[in-house]
């Protein structure tokens, strides 16, 4: 026996729950970089912000990294970075998929 679908306000409220979980993650990733450019190659905080939004985004460094320690740490960061994008595109979109799923095999039987 399939449950039915769950109101439109509970769908809306774990869709609004997984988007802050997802933004909470990008916060703690952007943090992580912006301490490991500060720490690693002495960057002020925009130019640090700068190289780890960038990193995080996908669309690679601004900055030539100059230290060892820093391009262990770009290069960590950097992969990091390719796996948390996935886990936050997962948590976005993992109620949306859950309610299509749930909805086409309610339709199939």
């Amino acid at each position: 026996m399939t449950k039915a679908l769950m109101p439109m306000n509970v769908f809306i409220n774990r869709v609004i729950r997984n988007l802050f979980i997802g933004f909470a993650i990008i916060l703690i990733s952007l943090s992580l970089g912006i301490w490991g450019y500060w720490h690693f190659e002495k960057m002020g905080f925009v130019e640090a912000y700068e190289n780890a939004a960038m990193i995080l985004s996908g669309m690679g460094p601004v900055s030539p990294i100059k230290t060892e320690g820093g391009k262990i740490f770009a290069g960590t960061y950097a992969l990091f970075s390719g796996i948390i994008f996935l886990i936050v595109i997962a948590v976005i979109i993992a109620p949306v998929f859950h309610r299509f799923l749930h909805k086409f095999i309610i339709s199939q039987k």
